[in-house]
């Protein structure tokens, strides 16, 4: 079993910043891909961006400039760092793994990520 714990969210006004942290315990062999998804009020969950054990990463289109994901190996970090946040990011933000043909999809509990205008 592998738990993921999120903290960092919160409120802060339009233009403003909030980093995300998403720590991976337990049962960790090797974790390639990490990455957030978010939940807005009364919509489905989207993938915002996603990181490989090497580095490589995507973003969703509408955070592309703004957000940046980035990890720590040694830590079984993962990290979000959002600026210029605007209020259609409101949402709760999880960590995820991806299920893989050794294991099944993890989730950590969300993290709430409130933007005022």
């Amino acid at each position: 079993q592998v738990q993921l714990v999120e903290s960092g969210g919160g409120l802060v006004q339009a233009g403003g910043s909030l980093r995300l942290s998403c720590a991976a315990s337990g049962s960790i062999f090797s974790i390639n891909i990490m990455a957030w998804y978010r939940q807005p009020p009364g919509k489905q969950r989207e993938l915002v961006a996603h990181i490989s054990s090497g580095g490589t990463t995507n973003y969703a289109d509408s955070v592309k400039g703004r957000f940046t994901i980035s990890r720590d190996n040694a830590k079984n970090t993962v990290y979000l760092q959002m600026n210029s946040l605007k209020p259609e990011d409101t949402a709760v933000y999880y960590c995820n793994i991806p299920p893989t043909t050794r294991s099944r999809a993890y989730w950590g509990q969300g993290t709430q990520v409130t933007v005022s205008s």
